[in-house]
């Protein structure tokens, strides 16, 4: 994700590892991260999982995001995206990101 920030960290074998400082472009008028940001970011690192595996990207039929802890700016945020299952039309991939402030 070119031009927000992000860095990809490691990205083979249907894994694939991200991280961000949040800045203030990517949160809302609450000061905390927007959840369209967010969507979109797991939207990407888990097709980048999927790639990673040696398959065509496709596009996503299902996307589910629970926001369950926030991040404000100046947060640092891991995300980790796996790839559960892999099939002929569909694959599933679960993305879990770290919302603790980390020292990276």
């Amino acid at each position: 994700m070119v031009g927000v920030g992000v860095e990809i960290l490691s990205c083979a074998d249907g894994k694939c590892s991200a991280k961000f400082n949040v800045s203030d472009e990517q949160v809302n008028m609450g000061g905390g991260l927007h959840g369209g940001f967010t969507a979109t970011l797991v939207d990407n690192i888990t097709t980048y999982a999927l790639m990673s595996k040696g398959t065509h990207p496709g596009v996503s039929v299902d996307l589910h995001v629970s926001y369950l802890k926030g991040a404000k700016e100046g947060d640092s945020v891991l995300v980790d995206a796996t790839t559960v299952r892999a099939g002929k039309n569909l694959a599933y991939i679960e993305c879990e990101p770290d919302m603790k402030r980390m020292a990276l």
